[in-house]
């Protein structure tokens, strides 16, 4: 039975980790003791995995997670904030990214639907929007 060409270099390289283990080569690294902090790209098909690492690694961020960041914020704002008219130019704001979201997707734009004080903004944005309508009317 013939031995597989990589099998010779596999072996090599544990051979080479097992005596830099030993050698204390490990020992001080960063994170050494920590838990490893891992990525969860679960919601990233697998085919573009690692061309969104490697815009990461860059600095970019794609712009469907530059906004969900910006909606996060703006809700984080929202949910902390004590001045009225804040407020207001805050949620019209949000109306108005979640608008530009839902625009360029086909699909409905997934917000945390779970989270009880997202449910309020929404329902307050909507009964300002309301009231827009009905002033515009009058």
């Amino acid at each position: 039975m013939e031995e597989h060409p990589l099998r010779f270099i596999a072996a090599l390289a544990e051979q080479r980790i097992t005596e830099a283990q030993e050698a204390g080569a490990f020992d001080n690294l960063p994170g050494y003791g920590k838990p490893l902090e891992l990525e969860d790209d679960s919601h990233i098909p697998p085919e573009l995995r690692m061309s969104y690492k490697i815009l990461k690694n860059a600095g970019y961020i794609p712009p469907e997670l530059a906004e969900r960041k910006e909606i996060d914020s703006l809700l984080d704002m929202l949910e902390h904030s004590q001045d009225e008219q804040l407020r207001l130019r805050q949620m019209r704001k949000l109306e108005v990214l979640v608008l530009q979201a839902k625009s360029r997707r086909k699909r409905s734009l997934a917000l945390e639907q779970a989270d009880p004080y997202y449910e309020k903004v929404l329902r307050r944005i909507s009964i300002l929007g309301g009231r827009r309508e009905a002033a515009k009317k009058n």
